[in-house]
């Protein structure tokens, strides 16, 4: 990722960051909106505390731009446990659309276009990640830590 595009991510988080709430009810409204397989995946989730992980999720995607390779143990972890519980190639394509519509909305005209292509550029880093160990992965039975967003921690191994 080239260092403008870092700082377009940096500068447009510290403002979505702001409105954490809003930002991940966006989301999960256009997500469920433009994909009910998606929807039917979250039936049973506590919502809030789903909302939570996905703020933290991107706020620890972010705070690691400048060194993704310290993301990759736990993006793999969490793409083999979405493969668990049955994400496809289209639920990924449906979560980038959803992810840009949520910045947009919470961002308004902070979200430029050169901010918008940034954050496709990480969103499919991080999508490419979790689908390669997904795909490497049983897709019988889901494990037990349901929608752990990966951590800095977890990479230190």
């Amino acid at each position: 990722m080239l260092p403008a595009q870092r700082q377009h991510i940096e500068q447009s988080w510290a403002i979505a960051a702001a409105a954490p709430d809003e930002l991940a009810r966006c989301f999960y409204a256009r997500l469920f909106e433009i994909d009910s397989v998606a929807a039917r995946l979250f039936a049973t989730t506590d919502m809030d505390a789903q909302r939570a992980k996905f703020v933290a999720m991107l706020d620890t995607v972010v705070g690691a731009i400048d060194e993704p390779r310290a993301l990759v143990h736990g993006l793999a972890a969490l793409g083999r446990r979405h493969a668990a519980y049955g994400a496809t190639e289209q639920h990924y394509a449906s979560v980038g659309e959803a992810l840009l519509a949520a910045l947009g909305a919470t961002l308004g005209p902070a979200f430029t276009p050169d901010a918008r292509l940034a954050w496709s550029e990480a969103y499919a880093l991080v999508a490419a990640v979790m689908r390669r160990a997904g795909d490497r992965s049983p897709r019988d039975g889901a494990p037990s830590d349901r929608h752990s967003p990966p951590t800095r921690e977890a990479t230190d191994d």
